[in-house]
């Protein structure tokens, strides 16, 4: 395929292509739009480009019932529901987790019941329900538990829960061994044995969850029970599906883009006080997008299950008071800005530490466990391969967290490890993985990775490229550019954000701002003026690029436009991704 702008080999080393566009050319389609060419371009066929176009629940839904075990748990959800149960439901620290059982504790608030959360502390309990803790619920009364994005690898903990008479039903997503733990119920579309529902392996567990929530109001409905009582609108939730779906990193593909494209629309209505006040936290004066999700309310939901009391995210999401959730979401923005001061030392050294293997496992005494997964991702996204980051205690136990690239995958590994004895606990999915590993064992976790999934990195870096959807004058990289960009969203992981090329251009100042941060001003032949930015670019080719670049040369620079929310009037900018020399 011919490079784009004839770039074989750009500043940050990979030729440019077009994202995808060839394939259509190939069937003699011309896109006659900007929008079309972006779904295309993402996969999208072409009797679907309708339904892509404004993703809506309707044309997304799958029937619950397709699911195996989603009928029983509806069932025996329903059961509670009639019955008046004490139910609990025992979520991860995390977004997802925390999205998860807010959308069940508040659906089952509407159906008359009581539901108590319980979420672990990261650092005593770990991850996943544990047998005590299980134990502890149902001699406090809870007659059902309902574990939400974790239990799909708790044996011994569910084990426990059987004999002492609780029902659990788990509501997982994470990738499932051979066998399944004993549960009333195990929902989860990446069951082994999952057959149509597989097909949806790319949900969030709060997308299960909403997925149950629709077969338990079905449920319900059949038995009659809305003749006498009310039919809460689960609709309404689907601002926690949006938020959770985002921020844990889920392929916006098919239905994650229809929770995530309606459920800003819940969410821009802010009639949720949790969410109003972490909008507020956030600083944010518009309605939230995509990228808000996961960069702005994400991380302060996630700071209080890292570095302050992990129940924090439950509570602000599902507290009807507003002065509670304003109190709540100012704590988590403070503890926000303490995990982002730990994240920095944390990922000094751990680069310090980054071997050239096919996989970086990095390890040490003494760092937080609840800011690995974090540092985990910058390492990836610098390195260009996937890195696991391991925390190891006192006793010599490590608490790991791993993140991918795409083509990898992490969370197979990471079972297949457990599965050979390498891990005390570990599961995950393609993109993230978890693990507990003692600290004599890391090496040879190291080499098993690196035999795993060496060959797979290789190719992965082998089709390594920069996709482009346009190419520009400069002075097209402007506010009515960005409005259309977003019409073919919403974006993300899956469904990656457009990368427009500007250009030729020279650059007229470039300086260091922030935290290694390159901001630089462009002009070009066109008369036009571009502001570009180069995020912890500082020490990599590209700001070298720009800090550098003669008077008398020209430069393409390519990356995603967006508003510049710090200006006066509504002005663009480019959030580079790499540059290369016109001349």
């Amino acid at each position: 395929m011919t490079p784009v702008l004839g770039i074989h080999r750009s500043i940050m080393g990979q030729p440019w292509r077009w994202r995808g566009l060839a394939a259509d050319a190939r069937e003699g389609l011309v896109p006659d739009d900007l929008v079309t060419g972006l779904l295309l371009a993402r996969g999208c066929a072409h009797d679907a480009l309708d339904a892509h176009r404004t993703p809506s629940i309707r044309a997304f839904m799958p029937d619950p019932s397709i699911f195996r075990d989603m009928d029983r748990a509806a069932e025996r959800l329903a059961d509670a529901v009639a019955a008046g149960e004490q139910v609990a439901v025992f979520g991860d620290y995390d977004v997802d987790g925390a999205t998860s059982a807010a959308l069940l504790i508040r659906l089952l608030r509407q159906l008359g019941l009581g539901p108590r959360a319980y979420i672990p502390d990261r650092l005593m309990e770990g991850y996943g329900p544990s047998g005590e803790a299980l134990v502890r619920l149902a001699r406090e009364g809870a007659s059902l538990i309902v574990t939400v994005d974790c239990g799909a690898q708790a044996f011994d903990a569910l084990a426990e829960a059987h004999a002492a008479g609780v029902d659990v039903l788990v509501v997982d997503h994470h990738k499932c061994a051979s066998t399944l733990p004993r549960a009333h119920a195990l929902v989860n579309p990446n069951r082994l044995d999952e057959e149509a529902g597989a097909a949806h392996g790319h949900l969030a567990a709060v997308g299960v969850c909403f997925l149950l929530g629709a077969a338990l109001l079905r449920t319900l409905r059949a038995r009659g029970w809305f003749d006498t009582h009310p039919e809460p609108r689960l609709l309404d939730l689907l601002d926690l599906v949006a938020l959770g779906t985002v921020a844990d990193v889920a392929q916006l593909r098919g239905l994650n883009r229809a929770f995530v494209a309606q459920g800003l629309k819940v969410m821009a209505q802010r009639r949720n006080p949790g969410i109003d006040a972490l909008i507020t936290a956030s600083r944010l004066t518009r309605a939230p997008t995509a990228t808000d999700l996961g960069f702005a309310l994400g991380p302060r939901i996630n700071a209080g299950g890292r570095v302050g009391a992990a129940d924090l995210g439950v509570r602000l999401l599902t507290t009807d008071d507003p002065a509670e959730a304003h109190a709540i979401a100012a704590e988590l923005d403070r503890l926000n800005e303490e995990r982002r001061a730990i994240e920095a030392a944390v990922q000094a050294e751990a680069e310090s530490h980054s071997a050239k293997h096919a996989v970086a496992v990095v390890a040490s005494e003494g760092w937080h466990p609840g800011v690995i997964g974090i540092v985990a991702g910058r390492l990836k996204e610098k390195l260009n391969r996937p890195a696991v980051v391991i925390a190891i205690d006192e006793a010599g136990i490590g608490k790991g967290s791993g993140r991918s690239i795409p083509g990898v995958d992490l969370g197979a590994a990471v079972l297949a490890a457990k599965e050979a004895g390498l891990l005390i606990a570990g599961g995950g999915h393609a993109m993230a993985a978890g693990l507990t590993i003692a600290a004599d064992t890391v090496p040879a976790f190291a080499d098993f990775l690196e035999q795993r999934l060496g060959e797979a990195v290789t190719a992965a870096h082998g089709d390594r490229s920069l996709l482009l959807d346009a190419v520009l004058a400069p002075g097209g990289v402007c506010p009515d550019l960005v409005t259309a960009l977003e019409q073919g969203g919403p974006y993300g992981m899956g469904w990656p954000q457009p990368r427009v090329a500007a250009g030729p251009v020279r650059i007229v100042k470039a300086d260091v701002v922030g935290n290694g941060h390159v901001r630089a001003i462009a002009a070009g032949a066109d008369g036009r003026s571009l502001k570009a930015m180069a995020f912890r670019g500082a020490d990599t080719p590209l700001g070298a690029a720009l800090l550098g670049a003669p008077s008398h040369r020209r430069l393409w620079l390519a990356g995603r436009a967006r508003i510049d929310d710090w200006s006066s009037r509504p002005a663009a900018e480019l959030h580079l991704d790499d540059a290369a020399w016109a001349d």
